[in-house]
């Protein structure tokens, strides 16, 4: 079974433009775990633009489900992760500037530093996930940090999907199939939507969990998030 976790960092987002608690983050939370999802993910960033310190701290506690924080290791964003102990870490190498994630980590480059991350937060009982492209030997370099598993950048999977679906996906069949070779789970987001997420699911194989955000929200506000979220969870069987 593939895993559904809801990104509501675009619920934050649209609370922070007047600055009051409308829509309540935290209620939201708890709506997508009663209509079906399997974990919430929040994207803290230095900048709290969205996704604030204060958000994660009161979320621990009522996230029931799989709490997974996604972001660059930097030492506030590490400090931030061992202090609330989310079930997963998903390793993102944002620049703190960054509009959304926009590729996976260059592992031979950040060899040493993404092994003593990862060591620190096994040791914390945290779950680790690093961000990739679907490049096999990124994945395999992977595998030496120690990561528990991989999420797969899809946001090539998404542009190309209408042009040949089939070559499109190929990368990440061969990229999932590969973790699994190495022992790692498979995650996998970036623009994943109701138009494409069946077809990646049924061709990628071993495929854990997939995090949504801006398409799920955005689908939200015309279908309502507990059909929305009946509907992801629909292309997910």
């Amino acid at each position: 079974m593939t895993h559904l976790s809801v990104n509501i960092n675009k619920v934050a987002t649209l609370r922070n433009a007047r600055g009051e608690n409308t829509p309540n983050v935290q209620q939201v939370a708890k709506d997508c775990e009663e209509f079906g999802a399997e974990g919430i993910t929040v994207h803290p960033r230095p900048d709290e633009r969205h996704i604030r310190h204060d958000d994660v701290f009161k979320l621990r506690p009522l996230v029931r489900t799989e709490f997974n924080i996604e972001g660059n290791p930097i030492p506030d964003f590490v400090n931030l992760v061992l202090k609330v102990r989310p079930e997963q870490v998903t390793l993102v190498p944002d620049a703190p500037d960054a509009l959304t994630s926009n590729a996976g980590w260059n592992i031979e480059a950040n060899m040493e530093f993404l092994t003593n991350i990862v060591e620190k937060f096994k040791d914390a009982g945290i779950r680790t996930s690093i961000f990739v492209d679907p490049n096999p030997e990124q994945i395999k370099l992977a595998a030496k940090t120690g990561t528990d598993r991989v999420e797969l950048y899809t946001k090539s999977y998404a542009d190309h999907y209408h042009e040949d679906r089939e070559k499109a996906v190929a990368p990440f069949v061969e990229a999932s199939i590969t973790a699994h070779k190495c022992g790692l789970g498979v995650n996998a987001g970036h623009d994943l939507n109701l138009d494409n997420l069946t077809f990646f699911k049924q061709k990628v194989p071993y495929l854990n969990e997939v995090s949504i955000g801006h398409a799920l929200i955005s689908d939200a506000l015309y279908l309502g998030l507990r059909e929305t979220i009946r509907r992801y969870k629909e292309c997910l069987k």
